[in-house]
């Protein structure tokens, strides 16, 4: 009874590593979908120089939100990591190593910087907060610096996976002018430094604009890699 067993084990599809690897090229959609959520849980963080009262009506009030969005932001960093992976592996087998190398390095530097504002955040809302002296408003304002620091390797990630598919030829011409539009774009988010406005560090352009086209170039390279069909390797 267990060789039966064992041969339908062995010729399952979810045991090949096609399967594994066209998982990991969703890994993106999963990524965007969810940072999305995890955006709209976390909520309305205060702005640069926020008073304490406001600082105390986020993070103390919105404790549980924020933890909740904590959590899932964690585990969506892995799909981000899991994207790239697949994104190197593509490339890798395309003959653009380097480029490769290039998105792992940039996913692993913006991963350190999100995990930051992660951590820092929960920090924050589980106890920081409550005692409304200037130390929680010098690590909001850490925050939003670290969102708009964390536009370079956001930018190399995108110029890479760019490039890397437009040199292996997975990408036409005009999909690579939109991937370097969307680079110098999400780089401009490194230069929102005014005090107040539109281009401050808690303005719109860092705070929506650059993000969203970060996640709308991750979304249409999983697309270009889920219309290729994955390798037959032991990569997986």
């Amino acid at each position: 009874m267990s060789a039966p067993t064992a041969t339908s084990s062995s010729s399952s599809p979810y045991t090949t590593g096609a399967f594994w690897e066209r998982l990991w090229r969703t890994s993106g959609l999963q990524f965007a979908g969810l940072f999305i959520v995890c955006y709209v849980i976390y909520g309305y963080q205060p702005g640069i120089a926020a008073t304490s009262e406001e600082l105390a009506a986020f993070y103390s009030d919105g404790r549980t939100s924020i933890l909740i969005a904590a959590f899932l932001s964690g585990l969506n960093l892995l799909n981000l990591l899991w994207f790239t992976a697949a994104v190197r592996a593509t490339l890798a087998e395309a003959g653009q190593d380097g480029w490769g190398a290039a998105a792992t390095a940039a996913s692993a530097a913006f991963g350190v910087l999100f995990f930051l504002h992660i951590t820092v955040g929960s920090a924050l809302a589980y106890s920081i907060a409550d005692s409304g002296n200037d130390v929680a408003s010098a690590l909001n304002d850490f925050t939003w610096a670290s969102i708009v620091v964390s536009s370079f390797p956001r930018a190399m990630l995108v110029m890479a996976s760019a490039f890397g598919l437009w040199r292996a030829k997975l990408i036409s011409s005009a999909l690579f002018a939109t991937g370097v539009a969307a680079l110098v774009l999400v780089l401009l988010g490194g230069t929102t430094w005014m005090s107040v406005g539109f281009w401050a560090p808690d303005g719109a352009y860092s705070r929506f604009v650059s993000p969203l086209i970060g996640l709308v170039w991750i979304v249409v390279v999983s697309r270009v890699l889920l219309t290729r069909t994955p390798a037959t390797r032991t990569g997986w």
